[in-house]
């Protein structure tokens, strides 16, 4: 005897329900998950010996508090977002994710990062990550993004908490190394972004967003990159001089950040499109790859 056909309803019901996951998923902004994993398990490594199950419960609580602010900012930002062709097809915007249902998922996700860290980390880990959850969405996405061209440069302490989370999960305390790499992300932020946001000038004029560009022009954005990319290799050789790293972590941050300062006087001298592409895709190796030479030069 054949099998009855699926009904309507019951075909379309797997479809959906990928969708729904696929909607919620976007909410946590996973490609910017990627380097605040990153950077959270290397500093885990350079802090000590940490065992896969810590590294994995680190990064639980680091990828829900995370998750729960991009879940926020995409709430908060709605209106804007729907304005703008990058960002219009976002779940919110887009209709398919309720705005209150994304406000609320975001703060649970929160909750969660900071039970979980608690319970399975240590309360250090769980209060730094919270306090990333709490700057990236009160200080960067409510109060400093729509108001002020410095929104990244200030807001941009919350990207750079994972290497605390990381140092405090595996020691249980805070180092002078830990607080190193939190001013090196720190510093890494603002040229990173104002090569993408040379990009998107139209769009954040359009909805009248006062990122560099639109505020001060192209040419002092690329200024601007330019001088922070001086500072950037100024601050990654401290580490090396306060005698946290040797030898192989010197190498690579000099060869890395003299790449990082070429990139940014061709941007300066160059101001065409491609430059400021290729330099934002050189930023995100670069911080990869300096975090990677931070591992092997403690292990080895």
């Amino acid at each position: 005897m054949a099998a009855p056909a699926l009904t309507a309803p019951a075909a379309g019901a797997a479809p959906r329900a990928r969708q729904i996951l696929r909607d919620y998923l976007e909410l946590t902004k996973p490609k910017v998950q990627t380097l605040l994993l990153l950077t959270t398990i290397a500093t885990m490594y350079v802090a000590g010996d940490p065992s896969p199950l810590l590294v994995a419960l680190t990064c639980l609580g680091g990828y829900l508090s995370a998750g729960g602010a991009g879940a926020v900012n995409h709430w908060f930002d709605r209106d804007i977002d729907i304005k703008m062709s990058r960002t219009a097809s976002r779940p919110i915007p887009a209709g398919r994710v309720a705005p209150a249902a994304a406000l609320l998922f975001g703060c649970t996700l929160a909750g969660l990062s900071f039970l979980e860290l608690s319970l399975a980390v240590n309360v250090l880990a769980a209060s730094l990550s919270f306090a990333g959850f709490i700057g990236y969405v009160f200080i960067y996405t409510v109060w400093l993004k729509r108001r002020t061209p410095q929104n990244i440069v200030i807001g941009g302490a919350a990207g750079a908490i994972p290497p605390l989370v990381g140092w405090a999960a595996v020691r249980g305390s805070l180092g002078g190394t830990a607080v190193l790499l939190f001013f090196i992300v720190f510093f890494w932020t603002p040229p990173h972004f104002w090569a993408l946001s040379l990009l998107m000038k139209d769009e954040y004029a359009k909805v009248s967003v006062p990122m560099l560009p639109v505020v001060r022009g192209e040419h002092e954005t690329r200024r601007q990159i330019l001088l922070y990319s001086v500072l950037l290799y100024a601050v990654t050789q401290l580490p090396f001089c306060a005698g946290g790293f040797g030898l192989i972590y010197l190498a690579a941050s000099v060869l890395l950040g003299l790449g990082f300062i070429w990139g940014a006087v061709r941007l300066y001298r160059g101001a065409e499109r491609r430059q400021a592409l290729q330099l934002y895709l050189y930023s995100l190796l670069y911080l990869a790859l300096l975090f990677g030479a931070m591992v092997l030069d403690a292990k080895l």
